[in-house]
């Protein structure tokens, strides 16, 4: 398919949309997991279904998570049962229905003496965890079995380690993945599409008026029910409802730091609860590099801005860095990348005693019904199947018109064979990014690695050119920060936001977007300076 494709559909769809008013079973606000989740439920139990995304697909907290779809071992410690049994259920189907988007990935939480928790109670947990499961993964390692599976571990006081097994993935592109599901079974879905305004009928909803970004023009479209995953932004089209207020959303922020593997290199995520707060905090490899995170503090900025790291964001994860790994000698100069996700946590009213710390706030979901709005926040990564069944069946009444919760969230299909040049891990990884549509993203270009052609600008992983033209094509990318950012992981693995790339992205992806030299210039700027404000390290500030 051509490059104009992308916006020939694009462009067809919105002008059918406001030619003439469409009307459809459900319309979902918001455009990360929670809303593709949604979706992909919605089309495939044969409702139509409209997606609209107010930015970029993934744009908020579902490209900015610590990419862990675990079943939330320290919400187990803190008696969140229910919370811990549904992820870890989804956790393993995830697993069994995706592979190499959703991996099993070794978790190591170094026990040293006289430090909470000691692994008489960590295993305790971990027995719960692994019974829940069905799936043994835990084991005790002696401090010699320690340090050869984290070799440069800090070995003053060491006692031991526990390991245990959850999993990791890249959560964009899970994001794309289940739009591409929803989209096979007829939704419509469109990025940088804002919800402008909710219509009623003597109180109930009945459609929605929109804008895209390109026009100041809206158009409407009719519904009985729209569903409003927005995430930290679901109380801004909420109403009160019968006398209740919305839904008190506090929007919390975890900051990561990305560095070099080879400056830390971790095969597992090792994890130590942080001297300052207590908070479980890790490292661990991703793309290619390491990755350290996260944090939780509120985060009192403009939801309408990118958000970023702050200083003492900074301070806290080298801290936990140095304790660690005291000989890896982790330092601002070493850092590729950060990114800060706002996750939308429902908060319950303070007590005398004030607000609860941000780690002790409930990561339970919470819906809202008014007469046709079903508003969600709160949740995590792992359950958004379950989040999303949850949300149609209240706005439909029950789960009749439904399909079976049993039938999976990913098409398996026949798989092309494996070009000899490709390796059989990044084989597994390109099955799992892409599905059925594997086939033809191996056609959208070459299938030579893109730090081949790159080796001297150090970009690690195993990114294929042809998975870059693809995006391009057929992905919606609008923006380059969303093919740097959110399509690839370029802007976050390579030196300074991958800006000694863009020469050879031009050469390749300007005919494959439609972008004459103007176009890509601004891109280029505007791109190069969303990295500085929102993904670099924050600056220092003045004395």
């Amino acid at each position: 398919m051509s490059a104009i494709s992308q916006v020939g559909r694009r462009n067809s769809l919105l002008k059918e949309l406001r030619g003439n008013t469409h009307s459809f079973d459900v319309v979902v606000i918001g455009g990360g997991i929670t809303g593709a989740g949604i979706a992909r439920e919605a089309a495939g139990s044969g409702l139509t279904t409209l997606l609209v995304e107010q930015k970029d697909f993934a744009w908020g907290t579902s490209s900015r998570s610590s990419k862990m779809v675990h079943g939330g071992l320290r919400y187990l410690g803190s008696g969140q049962y229910r919370l811990t049994r549904d992820a870890v259920t989804e956790r393993q189907r995830l697993m069994a229905e995706a592979p190499g988007l959703i991996d099993p990935l070794r978790f190591i939480m170094p026990h040293f003496q006289q430090q909470f928790p000691g692994p008489r109670l960590f295993q305790i947990l971990l027995r719960v965890y692994d019974w829940i499961a069905r799936s043994p993964s835990r084991h005790v390692l002696t401090p010699s079995e320690t340090m050869q599976w984290v070799p440069g571990l800090n070995t003053k006081n060491l006692a031991g380690a526990s390991g245990f097994t959850d999993a990791v993935t890249d959560d964009a592109r899970l994001v794309q993945r289940v739009i591409a599901e929803a989209r096979k079974d007829s939704a419509q879905c469109l990025n940088y599409v804002k919800a402008v305004n909710v219509l009623r009928t003597n109180g109930d909803v009945s459609g929605i008026e929109l804008q895209a970004e390109e026009t100041t023009e809206t158009f409407t479209v009719n519904t009985p029910l729209i569903i409003n995953a927005t995430g930290v932004w679901a109380d801004r089209l909420q109403q009160p409802v019968d006398g209740q207020k919305p839904m008190a959303i506090r929007p919390l922020r975890g900051s990561h730091l990305v560095v070099p593997w080879q400056k830390l290199p971790v095969s597992c995520s090792v994890s130590l609860f942080h001297p300052d707060d207590k908070r479980p905090v890790f490292a661990f490899p991703w793309a290619g590099t390491t990755v350290l995170g996260t944090t939780d503090l509120d985060h009192t900025h403009n939801l309408d801005n990118e958000p970023r790291i702050a200083d003492e964001e900074l301070d806290y994860l080298l801290r936990i860095s140095h304790s660690l790994f005291p000989s890896a000698a982790v330092s601002r100069t070493d850092v590729l990348s950060t990114w800060a996700g706002v996750r939308p946590v429902v908060t319950g009213e303070p007590s005398a005693s004030g607000p609860k710390a941000p780690s002790k706030e409930s990561r339970e979901h919470e819906l809202r019904d008014d007469h046709g709005l079903i508003s969600i926040a709160g949740g995590k990564l792992t359950t958004f199947r379950l989040i999303a069944r949850e949300a149609l069946a209240r706005g439909l009444g029950s789960e009749e018109r439904l399909r079976p919760g049993t039938d999976p969230v990913f098409h398996q299909t026949a798989q092309p064979l494996r070009p000899e040049h490709i390796s059989h891990q990044n084989w597994q990884r390109l099955v799992g990014f892409y599905g059925s549509d594997l086939s033809a993203v191996l056609q959208a270009g070459a299938t030579e690695l893109v730090n081949d052609e790159m080796a001297s600008l150090a970009v690690p992983g195993e990114l294929l050119w042809a998975e870059v033209i693809w995006a391009c094509k057929q992905e919606d990318v609008k923006h380059l920060d969303d093919l740097m950012l959110r399509r690839t992981r370029l802007g976050l693995i390579a030196p300074k936001g991958g800006k000694a790339l863009l020469p050879s992205l031009k050469q390749h992806c300007q005919s494959a977007l439609g972008w004459d030299d103007e176009r890509w210039h601004s891109e280029e700027i505007r791109y190069l300076a969303l990295w500085h404000q929102a993904y670099s390290l924050p600056d220092r500030p003045e004395h």
